[in-house]
């Protein structure tokens, strides 16, 4: 594993080691670590958002699209009867 360094002004020093307390993390490299995830997390759903804008519908998503969809949960949920 890598090291990095980072400097940090008292007061986001303070809150890091705030968060680690009260979040339960081990260490500040722990949060850090876990902000990172989930910035990169957030980067990735916001590439598959930007990507899924650009595309056209495939069909129309209006109250029966979405009753089709209810309907096919339903029946997948539903479990198999066996005789």
């Amino acid at each position: 594993m890598s090291t990095m360094n980072i400097s940090l002004p008292d007061s986001l020093k303070s809150f890091v080691d705030e968060q680690v307390t009260e979040r339960g993390y081990g260490t500040s490299s722990e949060y850090v670590r876990a902000l990172i995830r989930k910035d990169q997390d957030r980067q990735r759903l916001r590439g598959l958002l930007l990507a899924g804008a650009a595309t056209a519908p495939a069909s129309e998503a209006n109250a029966a699209y979405f009753d089709g969809l209810r309907d096919r949960i339903r029946r997948a949920a539903k479990p198999a009867s066996g005789g």
